[in-house]
């Protein structure tokens, strides 16, 4: 383990998922994917989005959780370059929630 290193593996715990949210226009939706970016700073949590929207299928929803502000606004500008759609941004007491979907 080197000296950044994190002891949570989040590519391996971001298979989470299986939660329904209610988006900002009332939509629920069915997330497949839970991305945790908490306490990462840029541009860990875009490339962590750009993995898991590579590996997801069309139509799946993965949910970023951010707690950094500037990362939080470079996710959905970055969607139409990964064939995703921004659905929506939730903001929670602590960090952000960036529900996007594979197209």
């Amino acid at each position: 383990m080197g000296l950044f290193s994190r002891s949570k593996d989040k590519a391996a715990g971001a298979a989470g998922g299986g939660e329904s949210v209610t988006l900002e226009d009332g939509s629920t939706v069915s997330v497949s994917q839970v991305v945790d970016c908490l306490g990462d700073s840029c541009p860990r949590p875009q490339l962590m989005t750009k993995k898991a929207m590579s590996k997801a299928g069309a139509g799946d929803v993965i949910e970023v959780k951010i707690d950094n502000p500037t990362s939080m606004e470079a996710i959905p500008p970055m969607m139409p370059e990964l064939a995703g759609t921004h659905l929506g941004t939730i903001k929670t007491d602590r960090y952000w929630r960036v529900i996007v979907r594979k197209n």
